[in-house]
């Protein structure tokens, strides 16, 4: 072998030694940057998440009035309550899910322990769409006592909290509030299906005058 032919080789090794390092510098710039890619599309994709999140938890009022549709229907204790016979004070119907949601029951179970409701004599009234047995099951587990009301989806739809939480069928986490004339006079969803009792009371005796 002549050194001449030596010296083509070696650099024929070295153009081909050059190229597999630019092929190889190449990949991992290529992987650097889908890396990169796929690290700003999982951020984005979590803040529209979180954005989407924020946005349907947001609460929804309304204070449009109008006379409170009549209603009558029997609670866990096989006592019945008519709307209307209610006149002459204010009374708080509180939508949820029942059963199935803890935090419902829960809402429930902390609302009867903020006296200011009875104070301002504003009564509260849960409504579910629950079996007699489950709701009274889950209420006894969260320490909530008031019977709830047990609705066969009539009432939620007339007060149109229907589909305004997790589940098409069922309500959402929502009170409508009906004044001493029987107007309902607000109406609140919290799809977070939770607001602090306290505030609960201030907003209701604000739409109330009190």
């Amino acid at each position: 072998m002549t050194s001449g032919s030596a010296i083509k080789r070696a650099r024929e090794r070295q153009e081909i030694l050059d190229e597999i390092k630019a092929r190889q510098h190449a990949a991992r710039r290529k992987r650097r940057i889908l890396v990169r890619s796929l690290s700003l599309g999982l951020l984005l994709a979590v803040v529209a998440l979180v954005s989407w999140a924020l946005i349907t938890s947001k609460p929804k009022q309304d204070t449009a009035t109008r006379v409170a549709p009549d209603f009558t229907l029997s609670d866990t204790a096989g006592v019945t309550h008519t709307l209307s016979a209610e006149r002459g004070h204010p009374v708080l119907l509180y939508f949820s899910e029942g059963a199935g949601c803890q935090s419902c029951i829960v809402q429930q179970a902390q609302d009867e322990k903020e006296p200011g409701f009875a104070a301002a004599g504003i009564t509260v009234w849960p409504i579910v769409m629950d079996k007699a047995a489950d709701i009274t099951q889950a209420a006894a587990a969260a320490g909530a006592k008031t019977p709830f009301l047990l609705d066969d989806g009539t009432v939620s739809r007339e007060y149109g909290t229907l589909g305004t939480g997790m589940h098409a069928d069922l309500p959402g986490h929502g009170f409508v509030l009906v004044d001493a004339s029987g107007k309902q006079v607000w109406k609140g969803d919290y799809p977070s299906m939770w607001i602090d009792p306290k505030q609960l009371l201030t907003i209701v005796k604000g739409k109330l005058g009190l």
